[in-house]
């Protein structure tokens, strides 16, 4: 099985779920530090449909860009314009395989699409 996570290395959750990932025998894993090689909005965008989630439900509103720029959090089109502007805004990790996709939180999670 392939999987693909959005990575963060400096987040504590992301690296527990990475670390569950390659422990998983048979588990191929692709990690893409997601900050380093933004995805693009429709890649944002269809990972999110494929979690079954709306964007506000993947948004890290903690962020100081989500006052920055006065992000409206209800607006989901506006939110995955400024994820793909602002991938720090993308909550973390998520993971990506054939049987769907999942924000890894807490990481066991991760488990889920495996």
């Amino acid at each position: 099985m392939n999987a693909t996570i959005w990575h963060n290395p400096r987040c504590s959750k992301s690296r527990a779920a990475l670390a569950i990932l390659q422990e998983m025998p048979g588990v191929e894993v692709s990690v893409v530090e997601y900050l380093k090689t933004p995805p693009s909005r429709a890649e944002i965008a269809a990972v999110l449909a494929k979690a079954g989630l709306p964007p506000r439900d993947a948004l890290r509103k903690g962020e100081g860009v989500v006052k920055e720029i006065a992000l409206d959090t209800s607006d989901d089109a506006a939110i995955l314009d400024a994820m793909a502007v602002h991938p720090i805004l993308i909550e973390r990790a998520i993971v990506i395989t054939d049987k769907g996709a999942v924000i890894a939180r807490p990481p066991e999670k991760a488990r889920d699409v495996l």
